[in-house]
């Protein structure tokens, strides 16, 4: 634990601050959450919590959706620049479109989104629990999914439903290489491939298992196997490896020649351990959203977490 570690310990105590981290952020910042964990973990989280500050270290929309659950709480982010890929490629005008052009069709959108789109639709989803949400709505019920097409095929291909999708995806998760897949895994063949369902289909049809952060950590843990290839963003082998220290973990391989090598998101990376300490010092930056968005958009979030008590 280094001196800043330590600071930031120091004032979470003395604020009554929780920090709360996902999967993707640097190793430093997993180190002093409270809590690290996936988007539904860290959403129900963020619901019970007695805290009077939430430190949000994920990106924008993660922290929007603390406090649409926490009106009345102060909800921070370290840089207000993390946004995502995802929820940036569903702009709400041209969604709200969308859905005038299909009327009748009841909305699931993926939590990684606005507050915006949460607030047109009539349920939120994880990727942990898409597939339960979507068999929960009766089948002559016509569905949007957003604005992941890489998950609401999956889920499709799942439930086999016939869901009209938005044109949305993660670059981070399309950024696998089937090749080098296919080269590394000739290298250990042994090992078994798991993947995020944000994944492009040629990517999921080569995986051992498909899963949320949370499921693909669960699987890793209680598999016999020994050696894994991970497709998705690699801030999670840091936790993953804490898990299973005996166990080998390989991060898939991308289409760019980084040194790297693995996929890594920008924008949970722009949160560092300074931006965290400075954040929770100042009190700022912090999320800020109009209170008739906050009961709009509670209201597809609070569907999603009763039904995945």
């Amino acid at each position: 634990m280094n001196e800043l570690q330590n600071q930031i310990i120091e004032l979470k105590k003395k604020k009554n601050a929780v920090l709360l981290a996902h999967y993707y952020q640097r190793p430093e910042i997993q180190e002093i959450a409270d809590y690290v964990g996936d988007s539904l973990g860290l959403s129900q989280e963020a619901k019970k919590t007695d805290a009077d500050i939430i430190l949000f270290a994920g990106v924008h929309f993660m922290a929007e959706t603390a406090k649409i659950l926490n009106p009345s709480k102060r909800v921070l982010l370290p840089d207000l620049e993390a946004g995502c890929s995802l929820a940036e490629s569903c702009p709400p005008s041209a969604f709200e479109k969308f859905i005038q052009a299909h009327p009748d069709h009841l909305v699931i959108t993926y939590v990684n989104c606005s507050a915006e789109i949460k607030a047109l639709s009539h349920i939120v989803c994880t990727s942990s629990n898409a597939e339960k949400i979507v068999r929960s709505v009766p089948e002559d019920t016509p569905i949007i999914f957003a604005p992941d097409k890489n998950l609401g095929r999956h889920i499709i291909q799942k439930t086999g439903r016939n869901m009209i999708l938005w044109d949305g995806s993660c670059v981070v998760h399309e950024a696998f290489s089937l090749d080098k897949l296919i080269d590394l895994y000739k290298q250990h063949s042994d090992a078994e491939i798991i993947a995020h369902p944000e994944s492009e289909s040629h990517i999921l049809k080569t995986a051992n298992f498909i899963g949320s952060t949370a499921e693909m950590i669960k699987y890793v843990g209680e598999s016999p196997n020994n050696k894994f290839i991970i497709a998705t963003e690699a801030g999670i082998l840091h936790k993953m490896q804490q898990e299973v220290p005996q166990k080998i973990l390989i991060p898939a391989p991308t289409n760019e020649n980084n040194t790297c090598a693995c996929s890594e998101c920008g924008f949970m990376k722009m949160n560092t351990l300074q931006k965290v300490y400075d954040c929770l010092l100042n009190e700022s930056p912090e999320i800020e959203l109009p209170e008739k968005l906050i009961k709009k958009a509670l209201v597809p979030i609070e569907r999603m977490l009763e039904l995945s008590k």
